[in-house]
C-alpha cells in the first residue's frame, strides 16, 4: 500500500505528471497510472529506477521506513 501512495505523493511533490514519469519509465501511462492506483504490482527494476529518479532508499518507497 505504502509504495502506491509514496510513488504518487513523490510525483506531486516533484511537480512531475504521470505522464513524466511513465516516459522516465519508458512505459505505456496507462500502466503507470495502475501502479499509482495499486491495481498492478510494480516491478523490482521500476522501483529501483524511481528511488534513483527521486533520490530515496527503496526502503523509503515500500514502506519500512519513514526516513527518505
Amino acid at each position: 500500500m505504502y509504495k502506491y501512495k509514496r510513488i504518487r505523493d513523490l510525483r506531486e511533490d516533484n511537480d512531475k505528471t504521470q505522464k513524466d514519469i511513465a516516459q522516465y519509465l519508458n512505459m505505456q501511462l496507462t500502466v503507470y497510472q495502475r501502479y499509482e492506483r495499486g491495481e498492478r504490482e510494480i516491478p523490482l527494476w521500476a522501483i529501483i529506477k524511481l528511488a534513483e529518479y527521486y533520490k530515496v532508499t527503496l526502503d523509503y518507497l515500500v514502506g519500512r521506513t519513514n526516513v527518505k
